[in-house]
């Protein structure tokens, strides 16, 4: 049974940063607004801009600051802008008809200059919820989502942290990812009860740090 969906970003985000437990691995996030863009740009130097309610890696922007301005990335395409208004022309020229959030950019770990993220499955069944899956997922060579359905490519999870991070303890990572995994489940189903089924997207920075992309009610 699937269970409720919630289709907002926004919401669920809200509710897990209600714990300071995983408060620590989520970006920071906000309202997409002129100013709101321009605080943290200044403050993390890259952004993720993507619809509040959206799935499969569509009509997300992102943003980094470069010596000689913005660059702008979206649908496999980059362009440059010199000045702040520049960029805000551009992103008016992307028509943002619906509400967007801004989510400061995470510069993920790597395999071959492709970034990876990784997806988390769980279902509930009988009353108890059960891990279905925990895959990373490769982008496509010149984009930055690596959503499958935009050609991304599935890894296994160990070789896939191996590859990218070969710094770090790949078991203990992935012993970290299903316990922070644990501690979202028990906030989502506290504060939005009748949940059948999560997806995590969980992107690795370069150093190793876990950070909660996404939360998907409907994961494929």
């Amino acid at each position: 049974m699937a269970g409720r969906q919630l289709a907002s970003k926004w919401l669920k985000t809200e509710a897990l940063l209600t714990d300071p437990q995983i408060t620590p691995y989520i970006p920071a996030t906000g309202a997409y607004g002129g100013d709101d863009l321009m605080s943290m740009l200044s403050e993390h130097g890259m952004v993720v801009i993507k619809p509040v309610v959206g799935t499969g890696g569509s009509g997300v922007i992102r943003i980094e600051t470069v010596d000689t301005g913005y660059q702008v990335s979206h649908k496999g395409r980059t362009k440059h802008v010199e000045t702040f208004p520049a960029l805000l022309r551009v992103l008016a020229g992307l028509k943002l008809r619906r509400r967007y959030l801004i989510q400061q950019g995470i510069h993920l770990a790597r395999i071959n200059g492709r970034p990876l993220d990784y997806r988390v499955k769980v279902v509930k069944e009988r009353g108890v919820w059960q891990f279905r899956a925990m895959v990373g997922r490769l982008a496509r060579p010149g984009l930055f989502v690596t959503n499958l359905c935009k050609g991304g490519t599935l890894l296994r999870c160990r070789p896939a942290l191996r590859m990218s991070l070969p710094h770090i303890d790949s078991v203990e990572k992935r012993k970290e990812m299903r316990q922070l995994t644990r501690n979202c489940i028990a906030v989502l189903e506290s504060k939005f009860p009748g949940i059948g089924q999560l997806g995590f997207d969980y992107g690795l920075d370069r150093e190793g740090n876990i950070w909660i992309l996404e939360v998907n009610t409907r994961p494929s």
